[in-house]
């Protein structure tokens, strides 16, 4: 069921999906019979393509699930936690991703979203002297977990060792969320995890019965609501961006399928 899911996911995300519209539609515009669907599946992948690919489009499709949740403000160096984090015996940080990189430092190793996520969690771990850092992220064969790299990027960062609980055996959120659910036996967790991302693992983790912070980071949109020119253009990061929201609009829409 995993590998499914991650098939179908692949052909369901923007650039796939363009491109397989773009040769289908190339295909049957050879074909007398079919050159008229040809043509408008091509079309249809062109446009659906410029679409994705425009920064309004992609920050407008994205600026939603970032809204759901709010940042964790500023914490005064050596101050107390904020009220909402008093009583988190835990700070969780989800897995995303990292390059293998022998000789490189693990912070940068990691994805931008992982770096962003480590950073936060570190930050927000300071103002709780009693908490521990539990952080996920399966292995490759032969080669490190990615819950490794992070616990090495927090240790780069202050962090004591004996301070981080590793998770490397859960493939995506769900499976992160019967871990912390085992870890924290009841105690409460600050979860850091991308803004875009926050919603469907809050979903996740309410489900899994585990007692949470949402502490959103990486902020992708960063859109201050004031249109300009610029914001109107096409470049790849859109694109990006796009993929991103729509692979959480489409795991959303799995869970209230599920009943989740």
């Amino acid at each position: 069921m995993f590998w499914l899911k991650k098939l179908v996911s692949f052909w369901l995300m923007p650039l796939p999906l363009c491109l397989l519209l773009l040769a289908c539609g190339w295909a049957l515009m050879r074909l007398p019979r079919r050159a008229r669907l040809g043509r408008l599946m091509a079309l249809a992948g062109a446009v659906l393509l410029a679409l994705l690919s425009n920064k309004l489009v992609s920050t407008r499709l994205l600026r939603p699930l970032e809204d759901q949740f709010p940042a964790i403000p500023e914490i005064a160096p050596g101050g107390a936690a904020p009220a909402a984090l008093s009583g988190c015996r835990f700070v969780g940080v989800l897995g995303s991703g990292h390059s293998d990189m022998p000789g490189v430092p693990a912070t940068s190793q990691l994805s931008t979203s992982g770096l962003a996520r480590i950073v936060e969690a570190v930050r927000i771990l300071r103002s709780l002297p009693d908490a521990r850092l539990v952080v996920s992220g399966p292995a490759e064969p032969g080669k490190a977990s990615h819950a490794s790299v992070l616990a090495h990027a927090a240790e780069s960062l202050g962090v004591s060792p004996g301070r981080i609980v590793l998770i490397d055996t859960a493939r995506d959120t769900e499976d992160e969320s019967f871990a912390f659910a085992r870890i924290a036996a009841g105690g409460r967790v600050a979860l850091v995890t991308s803004a875009w991302h926050m919603p469907r693992a809050a979903h996740l983790f309410r489900k899994a019965g585990v007692d949470f912070v949402a502490c959103p980071a990486d902020f992708v949109s960063r859109w201050d609501g004031n249109l300009q020119w610029a914001d109107l253009g096409w470049d790849s990061e859109s694109l990006g961006r796009s993929t991103m929201a729509v692979h959480e609009w489409l795991g959303l829409l799995w869970l209230r399928i599920r009943g989740a």
